[in-house]
């Protein structure tokens, strides 16, 4: 029986030989994994770091951009409101114009223009002097 005892223990032995060198290993992946995921965390971070720098850039510019369009919008507008302004101001003077210029027109200016009559200086002759 001690031959067997003897072969079981050694066979324990080699047992926990195998089992702390798979832990040596098992801590030494543990160890290599860990230092991975810290890498990784590093990455991400600056990562992150990039992108809400870059979302911030994104926000002012985004923001510049809008104003200058609404004051290039505002100031189209006003100039159109001006052409507006001109074009019913040609359009209203054509109106006159060209109601002044027609037969209505012109019968009413008659009438409101008072009738004078014309009046005629009949022509006088001067007398000659006569130098001798």
């Amino acid at each position: 029986m001690s031959d067997i005892n003897t072969a079981i223990l050694e066979r324990l032995e080699k047992v926990v030989d195998t089992l702390q060198e798979n832990s040596v290993r098992m801590g030494q992946l543990l160890a290599v994994h860990n230092e991975k995921l810290d890498k990784q965390d590093k990455v991400d971070e600056v990562l992150f770091e990039k992108l809400d720098r870059i979302t911030t850039d994104l926000a002012r510019e985004t923001d510049v951009i809008k104003k200058g369009c609404e004051r290039d919008i505002r100031l189209v507008d006003q100039r159109l409101r001006m052409i507006e302004k001109k074009m019913w101001t040609i359009a209203g003077a054509l109106t006159v114009i060209s109601f002044l210029v027609s037969a209505p027109g012109q019968a009413l200016l008659r009438n409101l223009t008072p009738q004078q009559s014309t009046g005629s200086i009949s022509a006088v002759e001067m007398p000659r002097i006569e130098l001798s």
